[in-house]
């Protein structure tokens, strides 16, 4: 893959949230995996909550069974979730907060403010091999305190930005997308590697697949919601399609 080949990693959760609706079987999360997987997703991304409001313990052991792609983990700092990754030693983790009564995860985590323990926390997740990437608002000091607790990738928190261009404000939304941009250059130079993502639509991915230090950007929600129109295959595919342009700097 060329140094500045774009990844996506799609995640599954909501496929989940609709299995668990009924309380049954279907629809199966690692069946929309692997479709993702043969739509040409670089990767799968999926968050075991603490309260299994739609990825269950299961379904991650069936992730690491069935994948070929790299499995991209995000978790709460919490002791149980700890265990579970080092019982499975996923590719990536990705470390985000979490609040139990939050629809979505509504913001970056603060490293800044939980630095020692954070630092402690991510130490036997790289020993045992794993990747850690750490979910932040495009801020300096996080940024920094990410760098300092020995993260080798954070995870900009792309969310307010697609925010503001949802509901039409076009300045606030440009100020976010520039400091998106200025924060992937900052973070880059310190030799973090940069990935992007939260609300990401056909409408808003471009700018930010544009950012030549974004090496990955992590894509769900929509997603899945647009698989119920076009599929999921197609629907990836159209995001790949609109990413890849947009990389290359060709008119999408």
């Amino acid at each position: 893959m060329s140094t500045n080949t774009l990844r996506l990693g799609v995640n599954i959760d909501h496929v989940a949230t609709v299995r668990n609706a009924r309380g049954g079987a279907y629809p199966d999360p690692i069946r929309a995996a692997k479709l993702a997987e043969e739509a040409g997703a670089d990767g799968i991304t999926a968050h075991l909550r603490e309260d299994r409001r739609h990825i269950v313990d299961a379904d991650i052991d069936g992730l690491m069974a069935a994948l070929t792609v790299p499995l991209n983990f995000e978790m709460a700092a919490t002791e149980e979730m700890q265990k579970i990754a080092l019982r499975h030693k996923p590719h990536a983790v990705c470390i985000v907060p979490e609040k139990r009564e939050e629809r979505t995860t509504e913001g970056g985590l603060d490293v800044v403010r939980d630095e020692s323990r954070l630092a402690a926390y991510i130490a036997p997740l790289r020993e045992a091999g794993s990747r850690v990437s750490i979910f932040i608002a495009a801020d300096q000091k996080q940024i920094e305190a990410a760098h300092r607790i020995g993260a080798e990738v954070i995870e900009l928190h792309t969310g307010a930005y697609c925010d503001h261009h949802a509901e039409g404000d076009f300045a606030a939304r440009d100020a976010e997308l520039a400091a998106l941009g200025e924060m992937a250059t900052y973070a880059h130079s310190l030799g973090l590697e940069v990935h992007a993502g939260h609300g990401l639509t056909y409408e808003t991915v471009a700018p930010i697949a544009a950012f030549p230090e974004v090496r990955e950007l992590n894509i769900g929600h929509f997603l899945i919601g647009e698989a119920i129109f076009r599929g999921l295959s197609p629907a990836i595919g159209e995001m790949r399609r609109l990413m890849d342009a947009a990389r290359s700097g060709a008119d999408a």
